[in-house]
């Protein structure tokens, strides 16, 4: 055209397609003006020379020198891709590009133009302006000439956009041209009979006639060069050169026979490897240069596999937020990741898409099984970081004289990246069809699907030559015929398998060792022995998926109606029943397939991913965070697809964090996780002091220092946080085991390696300044805390040891206060009393030490042992040991002689047991074993915890809101003996374990004592006994329509365990037990709230059961509550918080209501007088002509109360709506004469509507409500007083639901 512009028409499309226009001319670094541009550009066998470009060549906006000093990288390119001259100047684009130029320089714009590109360049944000242009043009000139057909053109311009494109490290463009190319060499099934498609599409096997696998091989040469885009090019030439593969042949039984081949590429010439072994593996810009150099004189494969020809790729997992879609072959791949699995160590995880496989994973959906080798070389380092040292520090983690870097490392990534090595081993070809596999450390467990059967492969083969072995599941005798497996895990501590058949049943499995299948059915020998345990009666009930809880020996089935079931390995004899059953408050339709289960590493949390959303457990099934409550407006707006379905999921770090990928998402979404020390470090100072671990820091519960109705408040911030200092992050994560003093002063934290610790009054941290020293030894056994020595249990390489370390001197081997070896591993150990250590090994002994101060430092010695053969089959399931020695013993006792008293309390499992020690007849000690506990989450001995809470360990913390309250005293409070333990549902407490302890001997027959129930609807965390009350947290899930993401806070939860104590005591009719624990707790605030708890609890029990007199506990009750001096006033409260049908069943078992009414007149409490009256009416019909209401409104105005005259006034006006009533009564009382006209012109300016009636003190809701609406006033039921709304909500939210948690909200000054 005139202007310069040139066009083609397109008849498939229907429109005019552009070939050339002025902008490329100028901006374009690929633009030619005249043909001598190209003439020492060589033909395809000629050698390249140059030459200099004509003057006035427009390129880039600027005119390029006569000297020759700056080519066109058009002639670089052709130099490099071997085009011949007479090719390039004679095609139609480069004749229509001609004629652009010569039009934009007879127009004269071309000078306008270029001052005009040149200022782009230079302006801010077009630094990528000419870049943007040039690959433009040069897709601009691939689509031209394959429209025109032009062939020469079409494969000359496509190799020099691939060099383009790798050389900008253009992933995505690479990607789709890879893709265009490969075209329809891969054909779903349902597509072979689609209409051949045009240009990209076709699928034939040339293009513009060239070869399809001609220009791909050419095209990755290209690529392969880069080695960022590797990742991307080498599938695809792996796929091109069609790799051997293992074939399946049937054998007589019908199962599939496995010949493996080899499946490493023969090449036909080797590089060799000599000088790459030179190279500094630690320098990533050596190798790539160095890699460069050897390409000289290699074939175009040796080329494409450089540095790749040993079949590896080096992998950086430290980072990955999305996968990249990397499968460029796959023209319907859209990144969309349909897998991933994690390693055993819980550091590599691996994701699978399509086509693409990162790491190691199972492709099963054509029979093929594709294994690689994962192996890492701490020499070989892909990259070193470099720190920069932050510019500012936080309070709670200044480091005191370290000298390590704190930089903004992410945590375990160390100082370097090590080299992650992927090997591809063979692939199988299983033509029965693959249904689950299992990589063992042996072997690759497949299950095929027809027929059904269990092949076993042998990674290498054995010592006669042999490496699979097939069994066919109807050979099984204890397994269903014609069953098939749908899913099969294997826990490596247990050494135990559970299989999931078709027909919902669950096998617990165990491989026999050294049996193999024969087609012999006379010589063969089963390979797998195994047991039904999960065997449904309905199809809902059916297990659809599996987890192993090795910590807990625990096996969980998840049902198809979305149930779980979990069952209590006990042996491998089959004897496995069942524990507790978990059951969603959701409906089956609402949560949808249950797609994924998993326990946490530490065992103590168990996610169910389903369709829709998800759900966590505790171990024995209490509910702590679920995703239904999520709003699905909110959560489709933000796109936040792991709140609504789980396709697969696991645990990382240990189970600091999970990571979750969704159905039909190319996202992979981590949810941290918030978990007590318990998990890594069961101790007593860990349960009395909540301590919460995040990924990284920790969140230290204040509660013990600051006042009452401090603590209980759900608005303040009781959490001191503290992170753990960057540089042992980066080099220790994940954090294992966290371990606070007694007294909250100091925390230990140890992770891979090594170990640090933190001060809470002084913020400071203390690391190993030598990071040799740290990584010398590793934390096993746990830690624990004296006083300000810290006793840590480690591992070297040869030793076991326990090592004290003291908090006033600096972190180095030097500085250790002592050394114990041992023999064989610790496993736990813990203080009991004020000098006792105990250490449980994994020789199943437990040894006994005394601590002691020599010489200004400090020391353990050995004072006893037990040793406890054939009593803990299994010590590494032992959680938790304590010991109960008698009073005498401590007192007066030799501590070596503590071993023969001490009664010992062990956590294994879920169990808690109790070995009592005797003599026989013999006089041989010998101990009794009981269980007394089942589902046991965590306990607590309270004598473990005397220090807590003592006068004699007060101190003044920093971080409090109020200055530093004194730790409240609580040496004396009736629970010193008690024993709480934690079942998942209820948190259940022996008031004495000296009761306990006497129902221990079998031959007594004695049954153990009832253990008080105490349910809490949070997940509780630890008694505070010197307060009363329960504490624990309750997971929140906020979204706000002004954030675009979700997120979790967790709710800090009290609970008042006063009540069932009290009133276990007195259902026992032990009313001393309970007035002498009332007597420690009677000067809390809330103290009068917990009575009235516990007489709410027995009254609303009893109205509904209606016991006879002699057995009814309401009696017991009211005559101890008689026994405070605010019993008037609970009784009064009562009757505010419960229906009015409840009066008479209360009432039945005190004195009447006026004389209750007198009583509270002559004390002075007038409003408590005020409730009375309001009991009368309701009661009595208390008349209008009553003087009950004269003489409380005279009290009142005697003593100025005008806000009870007010409520008074109201309530006389709604038992006459004519007002004579109050006219009589203000008359009768005569405020006028007292000379208190103020008073009274506020009475009477505050008359009520006629309707309205009520009082501060009025009491409970009308019937409609339910006996749990507390804290709603109630109106009375006279017939001269209809019920109204206002009267209902006249005092809503003055207390809360019944068990007193949230009514501390409301109390005056929390």
């Amino acid at each position: 055209m005139s202007n310069g512009d040139g066009f083609t028409y397109s008849p498939e499309l229907g429109v005019w397609q552009r070939l050339s226009e002025m902008w490329w001319a100028v901006g374009s670094q690929y633009w030619n003006t005249l043909d001598e541009s190209v003439r020492s550009v060589p033909t395809m066998n000629a050698s390249s020379s140059s030459s200099s470009a004509p003057t006035g060549q427009l390129r880039g906006g600027a005119a390029v020198a006569e000297d020759g000093g700056d080519h066109n990288d058009e002639d670089d390119d052709a130099d490099d891709l071997g085009v011949g001259i007479e090719n390039l100047s004679a095609g139609i684009v480069p004749l229509v590009e001609r004629n652009t130029t010569d039009q934009t320089l007879l127009r004269g714009r071309a000078y306008f133009l270029q001052r005009l590109v040149k200022s782009l360049l230079s302006a801010e944000g077009y630094e990528n302006f000419e870049s943007v242009v040039s690959i433009g043009h040069l897709e601009n000139r691939v689509a031209a000439a394959l429209t025109l057909g032009a062939r020469e053109e079409f494969r000359m311009y496509l190799l020099m956009y691939a060099k383009r494109l790798g050389s900008e490290g253009l992933k995505g463009k690479v990607e789709e041209l890879l893709r265009s190319l490969v075209g329809h060499w891969f054909v779903d099934e349902g597509r072979k009979g689609e209409e051949d498609g045009e240009g990209w599409q076709t699928s034939g096997a040339e293009l513009v006639g060239w070869k399809r696998d001609g220009l791909v091989k050419e095209v990755v040469l290209i690529l392969g060069k880069h080695r960022d885009l590797q990742r991307i090019t080498l599938p695809v030439h792996a796929v091109s050169k069609q790799p051997l593969q293992s074939q399946a042949t049937q054998t007589d039984d019908g199962a599939s026979r496995i010949d493996t081949e080899s499946s490493v590429d023969k090449e036909p010439h080797q590089r060799s490897t000599d000088r790459q072994q030179s190279i500094d593996r630690s320098d990533p810009a050596a190798i790539s240069d160095e890699e460069s150099e050897n390409e000289t004189g290699s074939t175009a494969e040796d080329k494409l596999l450089a540095p790749e020809t040993r079949k590896r790729q080096s992998l950086n997992l430290r980072s990955i937020s999305r996968v990249p879609r990397t499968a460029p072959y796959d023209a319907h791949d859209n990144g969309e990741i349909i897998a991933m699995r994690i390693a055993r160590t819980g550091h590599i995880f691996v994701t699978i898409t399509r086509t693409s496989l990162f790491v190691w994973q199972t492709r099963t959906e054509l029979g093929f099984l594709i294994t690689y080798s994962v192996a890492t070389d701490p020499s070989a380092i892909v990259y070193r970081q470099q720190q920069v040292q932050a510019t500012h520090s936080r309070r709670h983690s200044i480091t005191n004289g370290i000298h390590r870097s704190h930089g903004n490392r992410d945590p375990g990534a160390g100082d370097y990246i090590p080299e992650i090595n992927v090997r591809f081993r063979m692939v199988l070809k299983i033509d029965a069809g693959i249904g689950r596999t299992l990589a063992l450390d042996d072997e690759l467990v497949v299950s095929t699907i027809k027929p059904a059967a269990v092949q076993c492969i042998r990674w290498t083969p054995d010592t006669k030559g042999s490496q699979t072995s097939t069994e066919l599941i109807s050979k099984m005798t204890w397994i269903s015929n014609e069953a098939k497996i749908i899913d099969m895990v294997h826990d490596r501590p247990m050494n135990l398998s559970t299989w999931v058949t078709d027909d919902g049943k669950a096998y617990a499995v165990q491989r026999v060792p050294g049996a193999s299948a024969s087609p012999n059915p006379k010589r063969s020998v089963s390979m797998f022995k195994g047991y039904c345990f999960h065997s449904p009666k309905v199809v809902t009930e059916h297990g659809v998926k599996v987890a192993i809880n090795a910590r807990f020996s625990l096996v969980a089935i998840g049902c198809a109606n979305g149930n779980i079931v979990v069952y209590t390995a006990r042996d491998y004899d089959g004897n496995i029943p069942l524990s507790h059953t978990l059951r969603p408050v959701n409906s089956a339709d609402s949560l949808g397939t249950l797609t994924c289960l998993t326990y946490s590493p530490d065992g103590h949390c168990l996610f169910a991913g389903y369709a829709r959303g998800w759900m966590t457990w505790s171990v024995y099934g209490k509910l702590t965070g679920s995703s239904f409550s999520s709003d699905s407006t909110v959560t489709a707006f933000n796109d936040e697809k792991w709140l609504t379905g789980v396709h697969e999921a696991f645990w990382m770090g240990g189970g600091s964090s999970l990571l979750i990928l969704s159905p039909a998402d190319d996202r992979l979404w981590t949810l941290e996780m918030a978990r007590s020390a318990t998990t890594g470090c069961f101790s007593p100072d860990n349960i009395s002091r909540p301590i919460l671990q995040t990924d990284g820091g920790f969140m230290l519960y204040r509660g013990y220092e600051v006042a009452d109705l401090t603590a209980i408040s759900m608005e303040s911030s009781l959490w001191h946080h503290v992170q753990i200092p960057a540089g042992y992050l980066a080099d220790q994560w994940p954090i294992r085991c966290l371990a606070v003093s007694a007294d909250g002063r100091y925390v230990a934290v140890a992770g891979r390696r090594g170990l640090a610790h933190y001060s809470v009054s002084s913020g400071r941290w203390k690391m190993f300044d030598d990071t040799g020293s740290e990584n010398e030894f590793a934390v096993r056994g746990g830690m624990c805390w004296h006083q300000h020595i810290l006793f840590a249990a480690v591992e070297t390489d040869t030793e076991y040891q326990l090592r004290l370390f003291s908090r006033e001197k600096q972190m180095d081997e030097n500085e250790v206060l002592h050394i114990e070896n041992f023999e064989a591993p610790i496993i736990h150990i813990t203080l009991s009393g004020d000098d006792s250590l105990l250490v449980y090994t994994y020789e199943n002994v437990l040894f006994h030490y005394v601590i002691g101060a020599v010489d200004s430092t400090v020391t353990v010695t050995l004072v006893g042992q037990i040793g406890l053969q054939g009593i803990i089959r299994a010590p590494p399931r032992v959680r938790s040991v304590s010991w109960i020695v008698p009073e005498e013993q401590l007192q007066q006792g030799d501590p070596s002689q503590d071993v023969a008293t001490a009664t010992v309390l062990f956590l294994v499992d879920g169990k808690l047991v109790l070995l009592q020690p005797s003599a026989n007849e013999q006089g041989e000690l010998k101990y009794d074993m009981r269980v007394i506990a089942s589902n046991v989450e965590y306990y607590s001995l309270m004598r473990d915890q005397e220090a807590v809470g003592g006068e004699e360990n007060t101190v003044s913390l920093p971080f409090l809101p109020d200055g530093g309250l004194k730790i409240q005293a609580a040496q004396s409070n009736g629970l010193r003996d008690s024993l709480w333990y934690f079942d998942g549902s209820t948190v259940r407490v022996w008031t004495d374990i000296q009761d306990v302890l006497s129902s221990v001997p079998q031959d007594l027959g004695r049954d153990l004592p009832a253990a008080v129930l105490i349910n809490v609807d949070f997940y509780p965390l630890c008694a505070l006994v010197s307060k009363g009350i329960l504490f624990g947290v309750e997971s929140e899930l906020v979204q706000r329509r002004d954030l675009s993401f979700a997120f979790w806070r967790f709710a800090t939860r009290t609970h008042l365990f006063l009540p069932p104590l009290l009133r276990h005591h007195l259902s026992q009719y032990d009313s001393p037990a309970a007035l002498h624990l009332s007597h420690h707790y009677q000067k809390l605030p809330y103290f009068p709230h917990a009575l009235e708890v516990l007489l709410h609890d027995v009254l609303d029990d009893e109205v509904e059961t209606a016991p006879p007199p002699e057995t009814a506990l309401l009696p017991s009750i009211l005559s101890f509550l008689s026994s405070f001096p605010q019993y008037l006033d609970i009784i009064v409260q009562c009757t505010r918080k419960t229906e009015v049908r409840s009066w008479r069943t209360l009432f039945a078992y005190l004195p009447s209501p006026q004389e209750l009414f007198e009583e509270s007149l002559d004390k002075g409490s007038l409003k408590t007088a005020g409730g009375y009256l309001l009991v009368l009416h309701n009661l009595e019909d208390l008349h209008t002509g009553s003087n009950l209401s004269l003489r409380l409104l005279r009290r009142a105005t005697e003593v100025r109360d005008w806000e009870l005259c007010k409520e008074l006034a109201r309530f006389l006006m709604a038992l006459d709506e004519s007002g004579s009533t109050l006219r009589e009564a203000l008359a009768e009382v005569d405020v006028q004469s007292r000379g208190d006209g103020e008073g009274a012109a506020r009475l009477l300016d505050t008359q009520p509507s006629p309707t309205r009636q009520s009082m501060p003190i009025t009491a409970g809701t009308n019937g409609a409500h339910g006996a749990h609406a507390r804290g709603m006033t109630a109106s009375s039921a006279g017939p001269h007083s209809p019920r109204s709304a206002d009267a209902d909500n006249g005092a809503a939210g003055t207390y809360s639901t019944r068990g007193g948690g949230d009514y501390f909200e409301s109390l005056p000054g929390s």
